[in-house]
């Protein structure tokens, strides 16, 4: 059974077997933490710096990160449901087995980024940036991409069918993801001016 939290975070603590419920971690200062175990439910984070932090086993359920620095955290088999992210810094994390269900993402920086085994389900991302990030065996299935950049992104295994798609950049980076037929049909007028072609009756 998870103990319940009260109190606010420090920077480079560790936190076992937790539940944070109805809270407000507002400009919270915990960077470098570990929080291994825990359960975040229903709670904010608005602003606050916890850079270099690992989410390791964490479930996270109907929580806000609002410009909130998640830059070079660690993500290891965790779940977000229901989550929205907006502002948020999360450049050169590390995401392993972490799945996002039924959240929105809006103006999200995974620049540099390293995602692996990563499944988003029926999510809405909005100005999302994969810029220079590698995707492994990465899945979309329902969602919409809005504004996506995937300039020099490294696509392995990446599965975009049953999304809807609207990519703004990085078309070359889409070399080793899979599409359904009508994506390819959507896709291959921005395809077609991206490779210089010219269609013509």
């Amino acid at each position: 059974m998870l103990i319940p939290f009260e109190g606010d975070l420090q920077p480079d603590e560790d936190y076992e077997g937790l539940r944070m419920a109805e809270a407000a971690f507002d400009e919270a200062a915990a960077g470098g933490c570990h929080f291994l175990g825990c359960s975040f439910v229903r709670t904010s984070f608005g602003g606050g710096r916890l850079r270099k932090s690992r989410f390791t086993d964490v479930s996270l359920r109907e929580v806000r990160f609002v410009a909130t620095d998640l830059a070079e955290t660690g993500w290891q088999d965790t779940s977000l449901d229901g989550c929205a992210l907006a502002g948020v810094q999360a450049f050169s994390a590390a995401l392993r087995r972490v799945r996002f269900r039924g959240g929105k993402l809006d103006s999200v920086n995974f620049r540099g980024a390293v995602l692996s085994d990563v499944s988003f389900e029926d999510c809405v991302l909005r100005e999302v940036d994969f810029g220079s990030a590698t995707l492994l065996r990465v899945s979309f299935a329902g969602c919409t991409l809005t504004g996506a950049d995937f300039t020099k992104a490294a696509c392995t295994e990446v599965d975009l069918r049953g999304a809807t798609l609207g990519i703004t950049a990085g078309w070359e980076s889409l070399r080793g993801v899979t599409i359904d037929r009508v994506q390819l049909v959507t896709l291959a007028p921005y395809l077609a001016r991206h490779l210089g072609i010219t269609v013509a009756d």
